[in-house]
């Protein structure tokens, strides 16, 4: 499978220097070498420095000729590498765009309370308060992640689902988004809905409404996305608690991602919003590449 995932990385890579058509004299180290080499430090957990000692590759991988760590991390950081690692993750994510049915969530990834990190916040974490950092996520019915931000932990979900939403793919008919009542906001309504989808939550605060109806100024001031799912939660309450439960999907999806290394706690050696974020966005792209192998076996298997 270790196999299978590399293969589907390095294909993703490949086609995306295709796309990129980098101007200029060619590097002496490639763009596919640097990206291979910052992937395999990533899956393993390390740090840049050991991803420039040659002790550290198999079979697998192993690269001819390794640059120097401080060659490497310039060229970690320069926008080019940057726009290479968003068209790795549109070609191995884009088999979701099309999903009718979203799922939008945080994780948290903490670092240590004493850390010297000044990109790091101290926010809500379940059980108390913590230090770090939040991944913000839409996530498809396949357990695509298509849309992603990352924050320091004290952002507000729904505030970034609101931003988020302007980058998402054209909605097919009858899209739906849902989330957890953290996520009924009205602002978050009105961007979703300008995008075709209908937000499906629980609705928070139902107890401060007297017998059921909210006043017409409320209702006319939230906007017709949540009037719409105000609607559906009077006519059909039982069909949306069994409609939501799919939400889980979400939470399956960040507890992949844990096994994969993108776990509560970060590496020691990722600290900085731009490295976290760099580190975060090559786990989210190794998921996606077994996600990848998993069907292609599965499809194997069938044939």
């Amino acid at each position: 499978m270790d196999r299978d995932v590399w293969s589907n990385v390095m294909d993703a890579v490949d086609r995306s220097i295709a796309k990129l058509k980098p101007a200029g004299r060619k590097p002496t180290y490639s763009h596919r070498l640097v990206a291979g080499m910052y992937f395999w430090s990533v899956w393993h957990n390390q740090s840049l420095s050991w991803a420039c000692e040659r002790d550290h590759y198999n079979g697998l991988f192993r690269p001819r000729a390794l640059p120097s760590i401080s060659r490497f991390s310039r060229r970690v950081k320069e926008p080019i590498f940057q726009r290479l690692l968003q068209l790795v993750h549109g070609h191995l994510a884009a088999s979701g765009f099309s999903s009718p049915v979203l799922y939008v969530d945080g994780k948290p990834l903490v670092v240590s309370p004493v850390s010297k990190d000044r990109d790091a916040r101290r926010g809500h974490v379940t059980g108390g308060f913590a230090k770090g950092y939040k991944l913000h996520a839409y996530v498809t019915e396949r357990r695509r992640i298509i849309v992603w931000s990352l924050t320091p932990l004290n952002a507000a979900e729904q505030s970034m689902a609101v931003l988020m939403s302007g980058h998402l793919p054209p909605a097919p008919p009858d899209a739906l988004t849902m989330g957890d009542s953290n996520f009924d906001s009205a602002l978050l309504h009105k961007a979703l809905g300008e995008r075709g989808r209908l937000l499906l939550t629980p609705l928070k605060a139902q107890q401060r409404v007297k017998d059921g109806r909210h006043h017409p100024v409320t209702l006319r001031q939230m906007g017709a996305g949540r009037r719409e799912a105000i609607a559906v939660d009077k006519a059909c309450p039982d069909l949306k608690r069994m409609v939501l439960k799919q939400r889980n999907n979400v939470e399956g999806t960040f507890s992949v991602l844990a096994a994969a290394g993108l776990s509560y706690a970060l590496p020691t050696c990722v600290r900085r919003i731009e490295r976290v974020r760099r580190w975060v966005g090559a786990k989210i792209i190794l998921y996606h590449a077994r996600l990848l192998a998993q069907e292609q076996a599965a499809a194997r298997a069938a044939a």
